[in-house]
């Protein structure tokens, strides 16, 4: 309506703001990419156990280059933990294409593992939130006897609305992977988010992990 262009990016305020940009130009063609490495910015994905990640392989997105913050004033462990050779552990899940264009998966502290498979919460968000009912879902990874960790769904329903946790765990199961689906749903009032509106998983997992 107004004719302005909208283009994807990533940026932290370690990054002085833009580590990855979307050109107006792919904007079609790669919906849902971050986009490229800024000028003078380099970028890598690194996995578990510290190779660079595959093509299409998701890893923990790192970074460097002028723009980038050389540490955390006074909190030298801050620093010693989110930096490594000059490199800026961005605390992000991503993946990139065939192309080089990059995509941002998850965070990837909230990353959990069942049953030996990395599961993304965000993916099976993603999912849920295409049921009508659902107002807001956080999914988190508890800890469970047989997988090491188990996918909870903790959920808000819309006003006057319903659903069961038998029809949200079935509908995850025709859209998912098996390792992906969650062992158990919460249903809560609301969620509850930091100042910039983020999700206090964190929090949700001290409340919820022993219900």
């Amino acid at each position: 309506e107004k004719g302005l262009p909208l283009q994807q990016a990533f940026g932290m305020t370690e990054t002085s703001p833009l580590v990855l940009a979307l050109p107006a130009d792919k904007c079609t063609e790669k919906i849902g990419s971050a986009g490229l490495p800024g000028m003078h910015t380099a970028v890598r994905i690194v996995t578990e156990d510290g190779r660079e990640a595959e093509i299409g392989e998701n890893g923990e997105l790192w970074c460097k280059g002028p723009n980038i913050t050389p540490g955390y004033w006074n909190n030298p462990q801050a620093t010693a933990e989110s930096f490594e050779d000059g490199w800026l552990k961005t605390g992000d899940a991503a993946r990139r294409d065939e192309d080089g264009f990059y995509y941002i998966v998850d965070r990837w502290k909230d990353m959990y593992i069942s049953g030996g498979e990395n599961v993304y919460p965000a993916e099976v968000e993603s999912v849920i939130y295409q049921l009508p009912q659902i107002s807001e879902v956080a999914v988190i990874g508890i800890p469970d006897e047989k997988w090491v960790e188990a996918g909870r769904a903790i959920v808000v329903v819309k006003p006057d609305e319903s659903v069961t946790e038998s029809e949200i765990i079935n509908h995850c199961r025709e859209n998912l992977a098996r390792f992906k689906v969650p062992q158990s749903v919460i249903f809560i009032d609301e969620i509850p988010h930091n100042a910039t509106g983020k999700v206090l998983k964190r929090e949700l997992r001290d409340q919820h992990s022993d219900v």
